[in-house]
């Protein structure tokens, strides 16, 4: 009877095991995702989005839930991004190298949302021309694209770093800043721009469409979770193209909803439009797509990931620029094919562009 007993809680148990083992293979995909932004003109449609029911639209329609949080400073959404807090972040193509992918995330481009026409800029105290930059402390946030522009600037008047002084400052204090009499000099981008700009004393100097197509404004995602519910980035493309269509829309609609924007990024109509102009907001899946797969996406990240390199942001100790692996849409890496951790891919866009959604 003992012997009987022991022989049916072993076959328990190795039936227990086998049904564990059955279930965790087949585990049901994530359906929860949570989702970071911060305020940028060409990142305000995911704030419309969330406040009017468009990303609840586009989530229910693919079975998720998506969480979308607003972050008043920048670097701390894509922190909180790479420390798994969040499963998307709003951010740029520089950030997304420096931040997450060289922190070890494998990090996947859902969204080319649009790219930097004027939005960026430095602007100087009472002086009116870039080369009135030599010698003086620059307020900006460090290693990020105003650190980027900065010496993209700085290398057309042949000049370098070495003739300034980087003040690193927090983009939530960048306007306080500039109001004190020890700053005379600022990187930063809109709607901060458009605000110092409103100073008498402010001159913009250099802006970013001097370096068109170089700072570009993604909606990223964390590849695995996306391997794991492609519908998450479906319904961020869903919600992308809806929402931007409808910011460039000369309608009554459009109108309203470029108003609210405004006031959601402390501007009006009259400033978030101002700001839109100096964007190439990408509206249309087939431009985003054009975009995203000509030849000079790889150009651009070869001059971000080592400008990076060369302030030792790609971690510590790395031999070269090709330490982290950029993935194309095509499949091309630049860098280490073995270390794959940014990615750019065509997919989610396509399927926007095919009427696939």
């Amino acid at each position: 009877m003992q012997t009987f007993s022991k022989i049916l809680s072993v076959t328990a148990l190795s039936m227990s095991l086998v049904l564990g083992l059955g279930s965790v293979a087949s585990a049901a995909p994530k359906t929860s995702f949570k989702v970071a932004w911060s305020i940028y003109v060409g990142w305000m449609p995911w704030g419309y989005a969330a406040d009017h029911g468009i990303v609840k639209k586009w989530a229910d329609k693919y079975g998720i839930n998506i969480e979308v949080t607003q972050f008043n400073d920048y670097v701390e959404s894509m922190n909180q991004y790479t420390a798994g807090a969040f499963d998307a972040v709003t951010l740029t193509n520089m950030d997304g190298l420096s931040i997450p992918a060289a922190g070890g995330v494998d990090t996947t481009a859902v969204i080319v949302g649009d790219f930097s026409n004027g939005n960026d800029a430095v602007i100087l105290k009472d002086k009116a021309d870039l080369a009135d930059i030599k010698g003086q402390n620059v307020n900006l946030v460090e290693y990020s694209v105003s650190h980027y522009l900065l010496a993209r600037a700085l290398d057309g008047i042949k000049l370098s770093e070495r003739d300034v002084k980087v003040v690193n400052t927090s983009d939530a204090d960048m306007v306080a800043a500039y109001k004190t009499p020890d700053v005379s000099a600022v990187v930063t981008w809109n709607p901060l721009v458009s605000t110092i700009l409103e100073d008498p004393t402010a001159k913009k100097v250099f802006d970013s469409s001097q370096v068109p197509g170089e700072i570009i404004d993604l909606m990223v995602a964390n590849s695995n979770a996306l391997k794991d519910n492609p519908n998450f980035g479906k319904a961020l493309a869903g919600i992308w193209y809806e929402t931007a269509a409808l910011t460039k829309a000369d309608t009554p609609e459009g109108k309203a909803a470029r108003e609210a924007m405004g006031t959601a990024s402390g501007t009006d109509l009259k400033g978030f439009e101002a700001q839109l102009a100096a964007t190439r907001l990408f509206d249309k899946p087939a431009d985003a797509l054009t975009f995203t797969t000509s030849p000079s996406l790889p150009k651009t990240m070869d001059l971000v990931r080592n400008f990076l390199f060369q302030k030792g942001l790609l971690g510590n100790g790395a031999p070269s620029a090709d330490v982290i692996g950029i993935e194309m849409p095509d499949g091309k890496v630049l860098g280490d094919s073995k270390n794959i951790k940014l990615r750019f891919t065509e997919t989610y866009m396509k399927s926007a562009a095919d009427g696939l959604l």
